[in-house]
């Protein structure tokens, strides 16, 4: 049934997804400012913890003000990270393999 929903009305889909992002961020924002309350006796620089969490409170409420900037910005997030993170996997996939070839070299000698 979410599959056809998803099919026939793909923008209420990226809404719904929109929205669902910005209350994990809101929720995630407020629980780990409770956290660096109830840590500011135990470790130094909590408010770091603090002050990043209110830049999650910042980004959802963002979101869900902004949705249509919204999509489009998490949508640019998710391909630049993509493209970054695929670019990563091959560098380290040719080092692992350079490195492979120098292990082997190694056994042989």
């Amino acid at each position: 049934m979410a599959e056809a929903i998803a099919f026939i009305w793909p923008g209420i889909t990226v809404l719904a997804l929109l929205y669902l992002i910005a209350a994990w961020s809101i929720v995630t924002g407020i629980f780990e400012i409770s956290a660096a309350v109830q840590l500011r006796k135990d470790i130094e620089g909590e408010w770091l913890l603090g002050l990043s969490r209110v830049t999650s409170i910042l980004f959802g409420v963002l979101l869900g003000v902004f949705p249509g900037a919204g999509v489009l910005t998490v949508l640019w997030l998710i391909g630049s990270f993509s493209i970054v993170f695929g670019v990563l996997l091959l560098v380290l996939a040719f080092r692992l393999q350079s490195w492979q070839t120098d292990q082997l070299r190694k056994v042989s000698v």
